[in-house]
């Protein structure tokens, strides 16, 4: 399975879920993308599901000199949670990463203010909370993300993403009351190689997803 760009691959989930939840499983649902490559899949699925659409700001803190390998993830004001196995294999600690949470918190708040503007977050206690993401490669967000969201208290935590490893989607299941991934490649190696159009999603598009979905969701 491939997808055409992420919008195609949000609208596939978007299917799925509907399908997945017709026996009403999902009470009061709120969408929240990790932004920014979730966006444009979570808003298909917020527009499927009449849901709401938010954000939810995830850094992946990478390996120094290899920033695309993540080995740990920050979520709001949280303490940064690391794959400690992968740290201490790669003869790192905690403190020698200091410098690059402190670099990814900044821009973690930059995107935050950016994209909510004076909007507050939105209640998460005794909500289906659906968390979507173009696709899940270590999960390190994707876990940061989740269990930030747990002790918010929601009626149920789910994570969907179109693609993902088998294995990112297993350790997954111990963290979310349901995965939902549509495509768990063997082969997976990368998200992007799973779509044709992996274009890098910008600030602008973000926004303008998020204002769009909320305008639309005024009108009706």
């Amino acid at each position: 399975m491939r997808f055409q760009d992420r919008r195609q691959a949000g609208q596939r989930l978007a299917a799925r879920l509907r399908e997945w939840s017709a026996g009403g499983a999902l009470v009061d649902p709120l969408v929240l993308a990790l932004p920014r490559g979730g966006v444009p899949v979570a808003a298909e699925v917020a527009r499927a599901l009449g849901a709401p659409l938010d954000i939810l700001v995830a850094r992946k803190i990478g390996v120094p000199g290899h920033p695309e390998t993540g080995i740990g993830a920050i979520v709001g004001d949280d303490p940064p949670l690391f794959d400690l196995r992968a740290v201490e294999m790669l003869g790192l600690s905690e403190d020698q990463l200091g410098p690059d949470v402190a670099r990814e918190r900044t821009e973690l708040r930059r995107r935050e203010r950016l994209y909510r503007g004076d909007r507050s977050a939105p209640r998460i206690g005794g909500r289906t909370v659906i968390v979507v993401d173009d696709g899940l490669a270590t999960g390190a967000t994707a876990r940061a993300a989740l269990r930030h969201l747990r002790r918010r208290g929601p009626a149920r935590l789910i994570l969907a993403v179109p693609v993902g490893a088998p294995e990112s989607a297993a350790e997954m299941r111990s963290e979310a009351d349901d995965v939902i991934c549509l495509h768990q490649p063997p082969d997976f190696r990368a998200v992007g190689l799973w779509y044709a159009d992996f274009d890098q999603v910008g600030d602008e598009e973000v926004v303008r997803t998020l204002h769009g979905h909320s305008a639309a969701a005024g009108r009706g």
